[in-house]
């Protein structure tokens, strides 16, 4: 059936690009800003659908590339779709895959018709093109969906504008090529960091009247600055009443940053994956719960949270469990987390709504400690191109 994929603008703050409003979806309305939990297998690693409903989770990701090459997309379909294959009822995004595709460098031929690859599960050859994205996407029946894109190193001009050419080709067949008219498809914005590059592509997927624009190849390699100069180039560009989605980017900081640049839609491994580590997100930064100081520690991770986490156990416990590698511990600093960052999200919509989002933001990041940006880099590249353990 057709659907109409509203986006109501509620509030626009007056100190900056930041707006909040209502994304309509076929599973529900998604309020934005919001974040997305990445259950790249579909499923958000440690959790039970219901515990992310309690959470307050509005949307999730699931990666068309992982659930193509396992268990495949037609047999999800035969059993049901994606929404009854893995009991979430609400609104979900799938990413095409383009971006694990791209980091398989040394595994992957990239042409104008799309790209042959070998499979990280099994080394098989197997070929992306856009129709096959859209194909693959349409039969796991997610309320969005993406374009495919060749994701380029965000500094290489000369192989940007290839790529960038490439990737407006793509589009136009994926345009073409979608049959469901139940699923908004987003367009993919690249150009790296190179404002005429992103300001072009802008211009060009715009024409094709999108439901909503996904900004890739951000945090894959340049500064934090030139990530939000870009991003300051870029969202002007794009029409104000269609979602913008800033693909794989969810650190607070940088949420607070993309926010005040006009981002509405963020998901990031970062909540899930450092929680497995032992590492906890707190209005300070994050805590290492492995650590020795915290091995008589009565408190709880967070006093004022009200996770489940913080409301019923110690830091000397969570420490204890990671010591004994018990798979509790994983689970309650995944909820925590998740709780962290869902609050956080509840916290800029509001404060957009009352014209105080600056002052949060402010207020926020003089007390949040931002992991060094090299380790950061470091870690958050083996994170994303980590196929046999994302989300």
């Amino acid at each position: 059936m057709s659907f109409n994929f509203a986006f109501d603008i509620t509030a626009n703050d007056p100190h900056s690009a930041a707006r909040c409003g209502w994304f309509h979806t076929p599973h529900g309305i998604i309020p934005t800003p919001v974040f997305a939990p990445v259950g790249t297998q579909a499923t958000v690693k440690t959790l039970a659908p219901h515990e992310l409903e309690t959470l307050g989770a509005d949307l999730i990701l699931a990666n068309a590339y992982h659930l193509y090459l396992r268990p495949g997309a037609e047999r999800i379909a035969r059993l049901g779709g994606l929404h009854c294959f893995m009991g979430w009822e609400h609104p979900i995004l799938t990413d095409s895959g383009g971006f694990q595709v791209f980091s398989l460098a040394h595994m992957r031929h990239v042409d104008d018709d799309g790209v042959t690859f070998r499979s990280h599960i099994d080394g098989s050859e197997q070929r992306f093109t856009p129709e096959l994205v859209i194909e693959t996407q349409e039969n796991l029946g997610a309320d969005i969906i993406m374009c495919l894109d060749e994701c380029a190193v965000p500094l290489d001009r000369d192989y940007l504008g290839q790529a960038l050419r490439r990737t407006h080709l793509w589009a136009e067949r994926c345009r073409a090529a979608q049959q469901r008219d139940d699923q908004a498809l987003f367009g993919i914005l690249q150009g790296g960091v190179f404002p005429d590059l992103r300001q072009e592509s802008a211009r060009f997927l715009s024409a094709l009247d999108f439901p909503g624009y996904a900004i890739g190849g951000l945090s894959v390699g340049e500064t934090k600055e030139q990530m939000y100069t870009t991003l300051e180039a870029t969202t002007p560009e794009l029409p104000a009443d269609r979602p913008r989605y800033l693909m794989g980017v969810g650190t607070p900081e940088d949420v607070l940053e993309s926010v005040a640049r006009g981002v509405d839609i963020f998901d990031c491994v970062l909540p899930t994956r450092v929680a497995r580590n032992g590492a906890l997100l707190t209005s300070e930064g994050r805590m290492n719960i492995r650590n020795a100081r915290y091995a008589d520690d009565p408190s709880p991770v967070e006093p004022d949270c009200a996770c489940y986490t913080c409301q019923h156990f110690s830091r000397a416990y969570l420490r204890h469990l990671f010591k004994a590698q018990e798979i509790l511990g994983l689970r309650l600093a995944t909820l925590h987390n998740l709780h962290f960052m869902l609050r956080f999200m509840e916290q800029v919509r509001a404060t957009i709504a009352d014209g105080r989002f600056m002052q949060f933001k402010e207020e926020f990041l003089a007390c949040y400690r931002v992991p060094d940006q090299r380790a950061r880099f470091a870690r958050d590249t083996a994170q994303r191109a980590d196929h046999t353990d994302a989300g």
